[in-house]
């Protein structure tokens, strides 16, 4: 049977999850991480494809990332994967795929959760058990997007909104993880992703908008 094609809305925020095959390992050293951000950066900003957030687990990936044209994440996607793939398999002599099947993307459709996403991306390493704060975790967009630290990514138009000057947007970010993320959004983002479908759809509904 032939596999039904991705849809992308121009101009929408996604929430993209990628795990290694039988969920292998997909990083073993720092230059792996370097690298596969490397290859977003680039690609990211070829393809048209603004990246919000990110975090590189040991197993898979988290990408909230808008898209240009309804094939921007597609092709970003299939050349970073690719490319990586290629990497890893003449770096460390293995042979066969890296990944588990195609990607997954959760179309996220209102403000509150865009914001939630963001949180949910980069509070993954707590969640784990593997930091105790996010901002204890090198692999992820937190140190950028609450503490200031040099990055290619591009803000949302959710997180601009947070204030009027860049100190002012950090210090209102890194507010939003004083308290934990509810049970019920880590559900939805969970179950938005297992079936790639859209988060916030009930609220935009229920407004009648």
């Amino acid at each position: 049977m032939a596999r039904r094609p991705r849809h992308y809305v121009s101009g929408m925020p996604y929430h993209i999850c990628q795990r290694g095959n039988n969920r292998a390992p997909c990083f073993i050293e720092a230059a792996d991480q370097r690298y596969y951000l490397k290859l977003w950066q680039d690609n990211s900003k070829k393809y048209g494809v603004p990246v919000h957030a990110y975090c590189l687990m040991s197993n898979h990936v988290h990408i909230l990332c808008s898209c240009s044209t309804e094939h921007s994440i597609s092709r970003t996607m299939q050349v970073v994967g690719s490319t990586y793939a290629s990497y890893i398999n003449k770096k460390y002599e293995r042979t066969g795929t890296l990944w588990e099947g195609r990607h997954r993307a959760s179309l996220i459709q209102s403000g509150r959760y865009l914001l939630n996403c963001y949180r949910y991306i980069e509070l993954n390493p707590v969640r784990a058990g593997m930091v105790a704060r996010p901002a204890d975790y090198p692999w992820s967009s937190y140190s950028h997007n609450a503490l200031g630290a040099s990055s290619w990514l591009d803000p949302h138009q959710e997180y601009l909104a947070l204030g009027n000057t860049t100190a002012s947007r950090r210090a209102a970010y890194k507010q939003l993880f004083d308290d934990p993320l509810a049970e019920s959004d880590i559900e939805l983002f969970r179950k938005g992703l297992s079936r790639c479908s859209p988060v916030g759809v009930i609220e935009l509904s229920r407004s009648g908008l």
